[in-house]
């Protein structure tokens, strides 16, 4: 049987990451965290690689990785980053994908503000934003035009104020609905 793979997609700050890790424990899989995979790959941090080759390199090198990992025989967890499902065809190719379920978290922008508030020197797209009302703009703008790619995906969690272990229970319920004969719950 074909390997399958749990794909979560969301904008930074949306809990790909917690969730992912989660899963691994609970599904007993494998998780990747896309930009972890790429800073493994390229020995080198992710702002990094954005500063000194430029977003539309990064780009390509995100695409080329998660090609990788959906090319893997093993069944996997996968945490796409945040512009990843917005850059080439990556949505529509996930979606051709017959052994791929995709989850979009989905988080609201004062949540999402809030959490990358504390955060925002590890994140290279808005560590130049000033206060939280400027991230809030930014947030703002950025989910509205990458709505578009991430509701496209096969299940949508609406994540706000809710615990980890609360977003993994709903993932692997729709996983148990739609999947029966697949992942071990």
């Amino acid at each position: 049987m074909k390997s399958k793979k749990i794909v979560l997609l969301g904008y930074m700050g949306s809990g790909k990451t917690a969730v992912g890790s989660l899963l691994k424990k609970t599904l007993n899989l494998p998780f990747w965290d896309l930009d972890h995979y790429l800073e493994h790959k390229f020995d080198s941090a992710v702002t990094t690689i954005f500063e000194e080759k430029g977003e539309l390199y990064f780009r390509k090198q995100e695409r080329i990785a998660l090609e990788e990992l959906l090319a893997s025989e093993e069944s996997m967890i996968i945490s796409l980053g945040g512009g990843t499902p917005c850059y080439y065809d990556t949505m529509h190719f996930l979606k051709s994908q017959i052994h791929v379920h995709t989850f979009y978290l989905q988080t609201a922008v004062d949540v999402l503000s809030d959490r990358l508030q504390a955060a925002k020197l590890q994140r290279p797209l808005i560590a130049h934003l000033k206060n939280i009302e400027e991230i809030q703009m930014f947030v703002g703008k950025h989910l509205f035009e990458r709505n578009t790619f991430y509701n496209q995906a096969d299940f949508k969690i609406i994540t706000n104020k809710k615990s980890i272990e609360a977003i993994a229970t709903e993932l692997k319920d729709l996983l148990t609905e739609v999947d029966s004969g697949g992942f071990s719950v």
